[in-house]
């Protein structure tokens, strides 16, 4: 806490925390939901535009699939953007990424805001693109540059900003987008450039601070640039203990390069990390988030709430995930990472459950709707203060330096392409099994949980070599002619 308080008071992390978000975890979330609001403008400009070129109207199927294309181009993007993280980090560091990446959507906002006045639906899938590519560069950047950066007694609270500005990201996309605002069909080219907006101050902003120290010392192996980072961001001191952990974890790796995202693979000492960071992610992209965001306008409807009003509801939605992570903020680093990661699908996977039953019966009493309207706030205070205000920290912890970039790269892979997956096959899975797909979310989060509470090892105020070690003890027999056989960690 002393360490927070300098910072706050003494150094420049507040400051430092928001432009980072501004660039990482906001644009995320704020891609992510602009583009519902303004689709049937979209759809509308994809008609006009074809019709003005071609001379006559396109057909149904060639507007649906445009629409898909700008849609999912996004996503293509956003797995382009994450795979080249290790790359783009390697030649340019920490800061300097994030700069080039902020230019990036810079350039993808003048093709937005010029594909009206040009009429042309390609530069909309050009931009959208570009959109995509700066969220997964960005997304990992920020994590790994925000984690490299923060002392461990307070890393937890620090890493979870992620989270937070995802949350504020959605809710800004779903503020701007309502019709008062940027949501009509003069500006609709507009809304889909306000993350982007954004990205000229963390452009501006960025130069005036310092490179990650843990990648000073590590990796460039300069101690005063990296002690001056950390007095530069959390006050005047000379921070022995830190500096003495960094050394520590470059002597223990030797000098060893960034591994690439095979040798990650191939390494059988971090295959316990890489299934912990398989089944957490897989199952924060499955947990049924995305069921709540399609069903909840059906049930405030069902609850007796007037359509006119379900949008500003709908923010409400939004405004309690971002308290939730906050409350988190203040809890990860008291109670640790397992408890809000177990607890937390634990308590969706029962949410998931009595959502299914409500909405079967939800014409036996009038109390039942609004009971599934208090379910659906339940379950986005427990998605948003347990698995989804932790994974960013895990993400940082689990993996020493030389494995970090290529960890994020399969990060990346596995959350654009589960994003993708999910786009594609949802509509289909809801239009078969109705309510009753609850249930299957219900069971990924149960198998999480119980992943989570039986395999996973604390990482609260630890070293990420004190971490490393314990994986290291999770049960697993090997040869004699390899290693020894290692104690079950339960």
């Amino acid at each position: 806490m002393e360490i927070l308080l300098r910072g706050l008071f003494r150094g420049n992390a507040v400051l430092f925390i928001i432009v980072l978000g501004l660039g990482g975890g906001f644009q995320v979330g704020c891609h992510n939901t602009l583009i519902s609001s303004p689709s049937p403008f979209i759809k509308s400009f994809i008609n006009s535009s074809w019709t003005q070129r071609y001379g006559q109207a396109p057909g149904e199927n060639t507007v649906t699939f445009l629409w898909s294309a700008i849609v999912s181009v996004y996503a293509f993007g956003g797995l382009l953007g994450s795979t080249a993280v290790q790359w783009v980090t390697g030649r340019l560091g920490r800061k300097r990424a994030m700069i080039w990446n902020s230019v990036v959507n810079i350039v993808g906002l003048g093709i937005m805001i010029g594909s009206k006045f040009a009429d042309s639906f390609e530069m909309v899938l050009l931009s959208r693109f570009l959109f995509g590519l700066n969220s997964g560069l960005g997304g990992s950047l920020h994590n790994i540059y925000l984690g490299e950066s923060s002392p461990k007694e307070i890393r937890g609270m620090v890493t979870l900003t992620v989270s937070s500005f995802k949350a504020i990201g959605k809710l800004t996309g779903q503020f701007a987008g309502l019709s008062e605002i940027l949501g009509r069909e003069d500006l609709w080219n507009v809304l889909l450039c306000v993350p982007a907006f954004v990205s000229i101050i963390q452009m501006i902003s960025l130069p005036y601070f310092p490179e990650a120290p843990r990648y000073l010392l590590i990796e460039k192996g300069n101690i005063e640039e990296c002690r001056k980072a950390l007095q530069y961001l959390w006050g005047p001191g000379n921070y022995k203990l830190e500096i003495e952990e960094m050394l520590l974890e470059q002597s223990a790796l030797r000098g060893e390069r960034s591994k690439t995202l095979m040798e990650l693979f191939r390494d059988r000492r971090v295959h316990w990390q890489l299934l912990t960071l398989f089944v957490i992610y897989e199952a924060l992209q499955f947990s049924g988030i995305s069921a709540i965001s399609v069903y909840s306008f059906s049930i405030f409807q069902e609850a007796g709430i007037p359509l006119d009003k379900i949008r500003y509801v709908t923010l409400g939605v939004g405004v309690s995930e971002i308290l939730t992570n906050i409350t988190c903020g203040l809890l990860i680093d008291r109670v640790g990472r397992r408890v809000l990661l177990w607890g937390g699908f634990g308590a969706m996977s029962v949410i998931m459950t009595l959502i299914t039953v409500a909405l079967e019966l939800k014409d036996h009493s009038f109390w039942i709707p609004y009971g599934t309207v208090g379910l659906v706030f339940l379950f986005v205070i427990c998605f948003g203060g347990g698995p989804a205000g932790v994974i960013p920290s895990l993400s940082h912890e689990i993996l020493v330096q030389s494995y970090r970039s290529a960890s994020f790269v399969f990060i990346g892979i596995l959350m654009w392409t589960s994003f993708g997956v999910l786009g594609f096959i949802f509509p289909f899975f809801l239009a078969s099994l109705k309510s009753f797909s609850f249930l299957f979310f219900s069971a990924v989060c149960f198998t999480a949980s119980l992943f989570v509470f039986f395999i996973v090892p604390e990482t609260k105020g630890k070293t990420l070599l004190e971490i490393s070690e314990d994986f290291k003890k999770i049960g697993v027999c090997r040869s004699s002619a390899e290693e020894k056989c290692l104690e079950t960690r339960l």
